[in-house]
């Protein structure tokens, strides 16, 4: 049977903004005294909603983020998407071979998601279909947006194909019943695969494997 719904999360997935973003957030977190390489910035923050990464920020200072501190943070990160974020390699084509109903569900708020993919050239291919943490009690790795957005669309979880870069959002994808593909291209994937992804490297091989051949 094929899928009733696509759902793509967005940063790494369909725009290549983790470097970005994380470069953004290791130079933030610098500021509050934290100093964290990019590899540590993306292992504990990918995947992960503005106020899950404060409450993350608040544990390993010991101290409430500032009042300031996510607002300076976020427009720092939208300047430099605006300055050089790319979609991810062979996603567009990729979009071109699915003849699915499909949609965005992202940990990330509207507007940078919406900003995200009209920098790519993106924003076409979901007609509006965005879906944003914000929207939802609990954010990934609980099942609520995927829920949510399956609900929304009128697709049942368990024929839904969720397509994924991080392990909080694979494990969101396992919680809600859905089959989840895990997009690694430069690593082995070993955490997406724990959390019970099929992963794959490129993005030429998302059609077959949505199609389950």
């Amino acid at each position: 049977m094929p899928p009733a719904l696509i759902i793509f999360d967005c940063d790494g997935v369909l725009v290549d903004s983790e470097p970005l973003a994380n470069r953004v957030l290791a130079e933030a977190l610098a500021d509050l005294g934290l100093h964290l390489t990019l590899e540590e910035t993306m292992q504990q923050f990918v995947g992960r909603s503005v106020s899950a990464c404060e409450a993350h920020i608040a544990a390993l200072t010991g101290r409430p983020v500032p009042a300031g501190f996510t607002p300076d943070w976020q427009a720092r990160t939208l300047a430099a998407f605006r300055a050089g974020l790319e979609p991810v390699p062979g996603v567009r084509a990729a979009l071109d071979a699915l003849p699915y109903p499909r949609c965005v569900a992202s940990s990330s708020n509207p507007e940078r998601i919406a900003l995200a993919l009209s920098l790519t050239g993106l924003t076409d291919y979901f007609d509006g279909r965005l879906f944003s943490a914000t929207q939802v009690a609990r954010s990934k790795p609980a099942p609520d947006l995927f829920l949510f957005a399956a609900h929304t669309l009128g697709a049942a979880p368990e024929r839904c194909v969720v397509v994924e870069d991080s392990r909080f959002g694979a494990q969101a994808g396992v919680a809600a019943g859905m089959r989840v593909l895990g997009y690694a291209p430069h690593d082995s994937g070993a955490a997406l695969a724990e959390a019970g992804a099929v992963v794959f490297a490129d993005m030429a091989e998302l059609p077959r494997l949505v199609a389950g051949t």
